[in-house]
């Protein structure tokens, strides 16, 4: 899945907790992201006065913490792993640390509990090159 594929995926299934996220799709949307929050930032840091800064950031960070939600629980769920996990994301440090693991782990192939393999609709790629 392309950058642009994974963004449009990710507002599409706004809301969408059931199914699963490659890998690709998922850190294509974490690094929308993040050069959004970026480019927020450096806007802020020119325009508003030091006492309103965080302010844009703040409000696209409330525009995307459900699909940002939904694309991590579809995550987990690629590797067979229920999305209750995410909530291991609590513990200071460990927590974070375990789901980052878990989100690099290569997804289950073929079908799981959650349903059916993303990229198994997909074309082959060539040899060396990790979806």
């Amino acid at each position: 899945m392309g950058f642009g594929d994974a963004i449009k995926s990710g507002f599409s299934g706004y809301v969408k907790f059931g199914g699963r996220s490659s890998r690709s799709e998922y850190w294509y949307w974490v690094l929308f992201i993040l050069l959004v929050q970026l480019v927020l930032g450096v806007i802020e840091s020119a325009v508003l006065p030091i006492t309103s800064r965080g302010i844009l950031v703040g409000i696209f960070g409330l525009i995307v913490l459900l699909p940002n939600i939904a694309v991590s629980v579809r995550r987990l769920h690629d590797i067979d792993k229920s999305g209750w996990w995410l909530l291991i994301g609590l513990i200071p440090i460990l927590g974070v640390i375990v789901l980052i693991v878990f989100f690099c782990l290569k997804g289950t192939d073929g079908d799981n509990r959650f349903g059916p393999d993303p990229l198994a609709s997909r074309p082959a790629q060539p040899a060396g090159v990790v979806a």
